[in-house]
């Protein structure tokens, strides 16, 4: 239920003349909830005012919309609208141009805004109304380099008067400080290159200033990639995620000795990195060994993704002189041997682990003991797993369920694209019912319910592709609802949609 002072929030916010007169007025207390009424509402114009009259230091989304005591559910979570993305950096940019014109006066106001924060939005697709987190990285560069030409402007002009003939008989006040730091996650492809790099060359000394906690990029070449790295701060980067860029290990080595400099990096991802440790020659083997002793220079890592990475074989030199152990762990689609779980089930890492996704891995012949030996040793600190596409048939699963059972503080499972039938899954949600911390299951189309004509043993593609019949699968899917119900577990979600696995992330763990 909504409280009075926001339901009196939302008023004030609806009409924007009435709140553009009264912000003078307003105690600073209540600008929090009347921006988060104005964000709700989609008020554009009202969250522009507030922006620009912010009375803090710090304008956090995090802090603003992760915890609304006045909303059915936290606003940070859902897809970040884009006109109200978009009237809060307007805000933003019009305070700050506004400060740079008044800064040399001498009724100049003292600087408030200092920090915008919009880290932690979501980045769910892109729907007509929402911003994605490559829109919201394009339209920040381009921000701050709107506010770039302004500053230069004023800069100009200020250095004409001061040259002016009359210039000494005018004692001009100094100028107040102005910036405002931007925290901000950033994504950038080949097509956003360009903008993000010039926003990032004039960042030392301009009013808007990037900077960067989570940094993704996709789809660009290794000067390019090198060169961004070159321009972010050292010390707010906690993560880097290069994917789709076919560095091999070669371009590894290239970028590697770029991210020592990131003092605070918890979580490197480099999957579809094209490298194939398989038929290594005398000179990839060499750029095998520099991979792995980069990787250990990076002391505060937590969480590593070497996804679609062939590393048969060859974990222990990669992860072996890691001098702290990872708390996630993601080698999906690996090519993983029984000696690289052999040596993951000995390791400093596998007690510390959080997180562990061995999707596409075949755990359903020689890996499945040295899988649920790892899988023991990790038992006691397992929030996520993922095992999707792992060719897991029933007597496998069946296996697997006493282990399983274990996981007491397991949080998340994920099983689809298994070949398990209506049995399996009734036995999996039965043995899973105790587990009082798991909150989702991802589970795959039994395969009772595809057509006659399914391959067997089917392989992940059939299962992607086969024909289900879906009126065999909504009663399958009423009996499990049913069994949760049944079990007093209607906290857990168990479902086929895949779009819920996007939104998991190490650092909410």
């Amino acid at each position: 239920m909504r409280s009075l002072v926001f339901l009196c929030a939302q008023k004030v916010v609806s009409h924007y003349a009435t709140l553009q007169d009264a912000l003078g007025f307003i105690p600073k207390e209540l600008y929090p909830v009347l921006f988060k009424a104005a964000f709700l509402d989609k008020r554009t114009p009202s969250l522009q005012q507030l922006v620009q009259t912010w009375p803090f230091p710090v304008l956090s989304f995090q802090k603003l919309l992760k915890k609304c005591q006045h909303c059915e559910y936290p606003l940070i979570r859902e897809k970040p609208n884009k006109l109200c993305i978009q009237a809060v950096i307007l805000g933003v940019v019009t305070y700050l141009i506004k400060m740079l014109e008044d800064r040399h006066s001498a009724k100049s106001k003292k600087p408030r805004l200092k920090v915008l924060d919009m880290t932690g939005l979501q980045d769910e697709g892109q729907g007509p109304e929402s911003m994605s987190l490559w829109s919201r990285t394009v339209t920040l560069a381009k921000a701050c380099l709107d506010v770039s030409k302004q500053q230069n402007k004023r800069l100009r002009r200020t250095s004409k008067r001061r040259k002016s003939p009359y210039s000494k008989s005018v004692a001009l006040p100094a100028p107040q400080p102005v910036s405002v730091d931007v925290w901000v996650d950033l994504f950038v492809n080949s097509t956003s290159y360009g903008v993000l790099k010039d926003a990032l060359q004039v960042n030392g000394g301009n009013a808007l200033r990037l900077r960067c906690r989570d940094f993704r990029a996709e789809e660009l070449s290794i000067a390019s990639t090198v060169g961004l790295l070159e321009f972010l701060d050292p010390v707010g980067v906690r993560q880097v995620d290069l994917r789709f860029n076919n560095l091999g290990l070669s371009g590894l080595r290239v970028v590697l000795p770029h991210l020592a400099k990131f003092t605070n990096l918890a979580s490197l991802k480099l999957p579809y990195s094209n490298i194939d440790v398989r038929r290594l020659t005398v000179g990839m083997e060499g750029s095998l060994q520099y991979f792995a002793t980069q990787l250990s220079r990076l002391p505060c890592l937590k969480e590593l993704n070497l996804g679609s990475s062939r590393l048969s074989g060859k974990l222990r030199q990669l992860l072996g002189e890691l001098q702290h152990p990872l708390e996630s762990l993601e080698l999906a689609f690996c090519y993983l041997l029984p000696c690289d779980f052999a040596y993951l089930s000995q390791s400093l890492h596998t007690p510390a682990l959080k997180k562990l996704d061995l999707s596409g891995n075949n755990l359903s012949d020689i890996l499945l003991q040295p899988f649920l030996n790892l899988l023991t040793e990790a038992a006691s600190t397992l929030l996520h797993l993922d095992i999707m596409e792992c060719r897991l048939l029933d007597p496998q699963l069946n296996a697997l369920l006493p282990v399983l059972s274990r996981l007491s503080r397991l949080r998340y499972l994920g099983v689809f694209g298994n070949p398990i039938s209506t049995t399996g899954l009734k036995n999996l949600l039965h043995r899973a019912l105790p587990l009082s911390e798991l909150r989702l299951v991802i589970y795959p189309y039994p395969v009772d319910c595809y057509a006659d004509d399914l391959p067997w043993p089917p392989t992940s593609s059939n299962l992607l592709n086969g024909s289900v019949d879906e009126e065999k699968f909504s009663r399958v899917s009423n009996e499990l609802q049913q069994m949760l119900l049944s079990g007093n577990r209607a906290d857990v979600v168990w479902t086929t949609n895949l779009c819920r696995h996007n939104s998991l992330d190490y650092f909410s763990l």
